[in-house]
């Protein structure tokens, strides 16, 4: 299932969010000028590793991608979910918000793999807190999903809380069946920082001061 598009307004336009996914990408075309050995050597200094953490590599690891489906998934799930999310906390609140979470999937990956020497990149672990905040501010918003049935494509309206909390349990069940797995210390997917991230998404989007600003229309619920 990938999704295509929300249902569900924003009433500002998101300048933050907007200015992420820019230097995502400007990031990113930076690394493209780099051959293999100095992209090797980028990632290793500006990675997060756990082995030999540095608090300086969490900020800059969430605005490094390591290929171009990498980035275009994680800039087109923060595109969709993240207008409403700083709709409704603000643009500076969602800016320490969205670090936050980023912070937080982070160190949930460090604890997970603290021998590793493997460096981690993407904003995968801040964008699925915005999926967080999203599921509970907008758990009746449909998102417009593409789906594979059998041979045939097709577009479905699916509610935000089934498919967020459907991508939550792969990633948890995903995470569980890496533990002891020796890739974890080679690189691969950070299931358990998804998994931070998410859940400190719903934390963080609980606590702190949201304005109200989205309407509960009878159309938007299942």
């Amino acid at each position: 299932m990938i999704p295509l598009r929300d249902t569900q307004p924003s009433y500002t336009f998101p300048f933050v969010t907007v200015a992420i996914i820019a230097l995502n990408v400007l990031a990113f075309l930076y690394e493209f000028t780099m051959d293999p050995y100095e992209f090797n050597f980028f990632i290793a200094h500006h990675g997060v590793i756990p082995a030999r953490l540095q608090w300086v590599d969490v900020l800059t690891s969430i605005f490094l991608h390591g290929g171009w489906l990498h980035l275009i998934g994680n800039m087109w799930f923060l595109w969709i979910y993240g207008d409403n999310v700083e709709d409704i906390l603000g643009h500076a609140q969602y800016l320490a918000f969205y670090l936050l979470c980023g912070l937080a999937a982070t160190m949930v990956h460090v604890v997970f793999n603290a021998d590793s020497s493997a460096p981690t990149i993407g904003a995968s672990g801040a964008i699925v807190g915005v999926m967080g905040a999203y599921v509970v501010k907008f758990p009746h918003s449909k998102i417009t999903t593409l789906v594979l049935v059998v041979v045939f494509i097709t577009t479905m309206e699916i509610p935000a809380y089934l498919i967020l909390l459907y991508w939550f349990v792969i990633q948890f069940f995903s995470g569980v069946g890496s533990m002891g797995h020796s890739h974890l210390s080679q690189g691969g997917v950070a299931w358990f920082a998804h998994i931070g991230g998410f859940l400190a998404g719903v934390a963080l989007i609980l606590v702190m001061r949201t304005q109200e600003r989205f309407s509960h229309r009878p159309d938007m619920r299942w």
